[in-house]
C-alpha cells in the first residue's frame, strides 16, 4: 500500500538559503530510488514559511530504504544545524473513497 510523507521544518533565521541547497541533494537523490513515487519540497506562502516535503512510496519498505540511504542521513545531519526545531513528521496511508 502507498505510504504518503508529509514533514514540516523551519529554518534557522538566516538559513533558510542553506537549508535550501542541502534539501535540493537530498531532493534530486531522493526522486532516483526506485519505490518513491514523488519527493518535492515547498515552502509555505504566508505565517512561518515552513519548509513541507511532500513525499509518496510504493510502500513501508520504500520508506524504510529512503531513511536508510547515504543522501537522506548527509541531508538530516545538515538539518540538525539548520533547523529551528525538530521537524513535524506525518504518514498516512490512502483511504479510497472513490466509487
Amino acid at each position: 500500500m502507498a505510504v504518503k510523507i508529509v514533514a514540516f521544518v523551519s529554518a534557522r533565521p538566516g538559513c533558510e538559503d542553506a537549508f535550501i541547497e542541502a534539501a535540493r541533494v537530498c531532493v534530486a537523490a531522493s526522486r532516483q530510488e526506485p519505490g518513491v513515487l514523488y519527493y518535492e519540497l515547498w515552502r509555505e506562502s504566508d505565517g512561518d514559511r515552513r519548509f513541507v516535503f511532500n513525499e509518496r512510496y510504493v510502500d513501508d519498505a520504500a520508506v524504510d530504504a529512503h531513511m536508510q540511504s547515504d543522501h537522506f542521513k548527509a541531508f538530516g545531519a545538515a538539518a540538525r544545524d539548520l533547523a529551528a526545531a525538530r521537524p513535524t513528521i506525518i504518514k498516512a496511508e490512502a483511504i479510497d473513497v472513490a466509487e
